[in-house]
């Protein structure tokens, strides 16, 4: 009794911690973009048309990266997230335009888990390398939908050999008096207020119920990985199967678990491509989003906040750059200010070489942006794969991954 009345509040406290950590995170990162805004006069930047785009571009990138997170935690790298989000777009095109968006949503769903499968088997079953396995699923992925494509989609209206057009969306939901409030105080551009209407702006106003629904799956994820007996016997699969298979858990079945809903995710994710951020299926249209969702996975350190950060990061770049150069530009002074404001944080860690790497790259950032008004086009293009990289590079010093991740596991071999 003693153990449990002492463990528990910790843990709560930990949780508690985390929570607010993120919170004023999220604020800081407020306060510096409405910063921006307002010394560049660039109001595009926290506009609500800049926030749903971005939300629109997370969406696939977060469901990916969800994705990664199950396989890894029990100890599956998942590189095949790429071939199963091709697979759920066509699986949402295909039961879309016969049983509507929402069982398009489930086949996408399907055809993720089936490219799950396939990886489980070669990977958990069989021992293949979880890489080899991996590219081997995105190649049968962009195969199997490029085939498909073109033995059915052309007979259908609107279908043709590489596409399928005119699929209905999943339902958008607006809150009249919440966005009309929110748009009246936005279009005030108050410092940090009229920031945060944008942001609730965008949440209340013609926003798809599919985009509601990734994001719940992160909390979803959250608390079954973490706060379940299924989810930490998961997680010790990934981190060390030996140990576990000698408390009883049966390391196969969890990780096969794991990577059949880390299929179905990715699968998502591709339906919500397919679905809501176009109007219908065409091949090629993950654009590598499959690997970036694995990418923002990383940069989260394999948690479910982390990686919704990285996936946020992707998505807004991603977004300015659609609507014009000023804003990239203008990014590049947030950038300035956020590498600095990084430097000072580790200089108060006491890492210094990092500080002054840190410092160095941020005065680098903010010189180009002092002695430019334009950013080259070629670059705006590039601006989401840039900063990807670039926070990764930053983050990768405090990156802990699963011990067990990518290693062979084998039955008995924990006697």
């Amino acid at each position: 009794m003693s153990t449990t009345t002492t463990t528990t509040p910790r843990k709560r406290g930990v949780v508690e911690r985390l929570s607010k950590s993120w919170l004023y995170i999220g604020l800081i990162g407020i306060g510096l973009v409405s910063f921006v805004r307002i010394v560049t006069d660039t109001d595009d930047l926290t506009a609500a048309g800049t926030i749903r785009a971005a939300i629109i571009a997370t969406c696939p990138i977060l469901a990916a990266a969800l994705g990664g997170l199950w396989a890894e935690r029990a100890g599956v790298v998942n590189i095949g997230l790429e071939g199963q989000m091709i697979l759920g777009t066509w699986g949402a095109a295909f039961f879309t335009y016969h049983y509507g968006p929402w069982v398009g949503i489930a086949g996408a769903a399907l055809l993720g888990l089936v490219g799950g499968l396939l990886h489980a088997v070669a990977t958990v079953t069989f021992g293949v390398d979880h890489i080899v396995s991996g590219v081997a699923i995105n190649l049968i992925g962009a195969g199997t939908a490029t085939y498909l494509a073109e033995a059915i989609f052309p007979e259908y209206e609107g279908g043709g050999p590489r596409q399928l057009n005119g699929l209905e969306a999943p339902t958008q939901i607006t809150i009249p008096g919440v966005s009309d409030l929110a748009n009246t105080i936005a279009d005030k551009h108050w410092f940090f207020v009229s920031d945060i209407a944008s942001f609730i702006q965008a949440l209340t106003t013609n926003i798809s119920t599919l985009s509601l629904l990734v994001f719940a799956l992160v909390v979803v994820s959250a608390v079954v990985l973490w706060r379940t007996s299924f989810g930490l016997r998961l997680r010790s699969c990934g981190e060390n199967p030996q140990a576990a298979e000698t408390l009883g858990v049966n390391v196969y079945f969890y990780k096969y678990v794991a990577v059949l809903i880390s299929g179905a995710l990715a699968g998502i994710g591709g339906g919500f491509l397919a679905l809501v951020a176009s109007s219908g299926f065409s091949t090629g249209q993950t654009g590598g989003r499959g690997y970036i969702g694995l990418a923002a996975m990383i940069f989260g350190n394999w948690r479910p906040g982390g990686l919704l950060a990285g996936a946020l990061t992707f998505g807004y770049t991603d977004s300015l750059r659609l609507r014009d150069t000023q804003s990239v530009h203008s990014l590049l002074l947030l950038v300035a200010l956020g590498l600095l404001a990084f430097a000072a944080l580790r200089a108060y860690r006491r890492q210094v070489r990092g500080a002054v790497a840190v410092t160095i790259a941020g005065l680098a950032v903010l010189a180009w942006f002092l002695s430019t008004d334009s950013v080259p086009r070629e670059f705006t293009v590039m601006t989401p794969y840039v900063t990807t990289l670039f926070v990764l590079a930053l983050g990768a010093q405090r990156l802990r991954m699963p011990a067990a991740d990518g290693e062979t596991y084998r039955k008995g071999s924990a006697g």
